[in-house]
């Protein structure tokens, strides 16, 4: 009996895929009895294909492999990390540490898997400052600290070797850049992750208003290079974006925001609904009031919320569920220290702004 006849006279099988198996001819290849009749029994819509052959390990969810941050309380909020495969925004007000962060994950990629890396190198294109090469050097010269749960003998040697800088003036260099020499890295297994900083600052220098058509063509352009990158080379891209103001209702003063809601963010992300459409994952950070405390060291709080992502839940779906260690599902509080950014935890002293709260 074929294969196509074996399966399409089974039982357990919706009626649409029966016919659809009897009369597309399909091959199912090197799958166990018991596998493809459950997997094909939880297909609930008509197969329409005609004298292909059918990879029923398209029907299987497999583990998805992240880049860790190096960051317990980061990774925790992202699942594992930067997810391999798809782009990641993070947007945010100038100044917040989205360079830092993104300094972080290019020295977390060269750690072993094992230890959330990918054991690769990192490529950054600048598109607005220089590299910060002397907090890069400092991130490394404080490993030690940040991933205290790295043997010393994993610890990669010659972090910065390892970081390949790129330099992209106008959006020709841009798409120069990403579609030859960032591909060149790949291929040759230099490096597995990607970093854009930043996306937005060449459109918002080049166009103006009218030239909205060709605007949104070299967006086109530059987000389907970054896609396919991903795509083809499993790797993860981050992108650093910037903000535009976004006038919102003030509680208290609209019926539907309460007196004692969170103010809502005055500010959204760079770039518009086209260049949205094509990321997998949006991050946003911004400053919060206080300060925390750790030794020697305080920093102004920030909080990195999910703003959408398939996989994770989004810090509006988890508003009020903060826990006392500063996170919720959606939301976590981190401070910028010597070692990179970590999050607020039990052994740090917050001390939040009470104003008008009893002692």
């Amino acid at each position: 009996m074929s294969s196509a006849g074996k399966w399409s006279d089974n039982p357990a099988l919706n009626p649409r895929i029966q016919a659809a198996l009897r009369r597309g001819k399909v091959k199912l290849q090197g799958f166990h009895s018991a596998l493809m009749s459950h997997t094909l029994s939880k297909l609930s819509i008509e197969v329409l294909c005609s004298n292909m052959t059918f990879d029923p390990s398209a029907l299987l969810l497999t583990p998805a492999v992240t880049l860790s941050s190096g960051c317990s309380s980061i990774d925790r909020l992202l699942r594992g990390g930067l997810p391999v495969g798809g782009v990641t925004e993070l947007f945010g007000p100038s100044a917040v540490g989205k360079t830092q962060l993104a300094l972080q994950f290019c020295l977390s990629v060269q750690y072993p898997p094992e230890h959330g890396g990918l054991d690769s190198g990192a490529v950054y294109v600048c598109t607005e400052d220089m590299f910060p090469s002397r907090r890069l050097q400092q991130l490394i010269s404080e490993q030690s600290v940040l991933r205290s749960d790295v043997p010393l003998s994993l610890t990669p040697k010659s972090l910065s070797d390892r970081v390949f800088v790129e330099h992209a003036a106008d959006l020709p260099s841009l798409l120069s850049c990403l579609t030859r020499r960032v591909v060149l890295l790949l291929s040759r297994g230099l490096v597995r992750l990607v970093v854009v900083d930043s996306v937005a600052a060449l459109f918002r220098s080049e166009f103006e208003a009218s030239d909205w058509l060709q605007r949104h063509q070299q967006l086109l352009a530059v987000s389907s290079a970054l896609r396919r990158i991903s795509r083809q080379f499993n790797a993860p891209v981050l992108c650093i974006n910037q903000v535009r103001p976004r006038p919102g209702p003030e509680p208290g003063l609209d019926p539907a925001v309460p007196l004692f809601s969170p103010a809502p963010s005055s500010f959204g992300p760079a770039l518009g609904l086209a260049w949205s459409n094509q990321l997998t994952v949006r991050l946003m950070m911004r400053r919060e009031e206080g300060l925390l405390v750790r030794g020697d060291q305080s920093s102004t709080p920030r909080s990195l919320q999910v703003n959408f992502a398939s996989h994770l839940p989004s810090a509006d779906q988890s508003q009020g569920s903060t826990a006392s260690s500063g996170q919720s599902q959606g939301c976590v509080i981190i401070g910028v220290w010597r070692e990179g950014l970590r999050g607020e935890d039990q052994s740090q002293q917050r001390e939040m702004d009470q104003s008008g709260a009893s002692v």
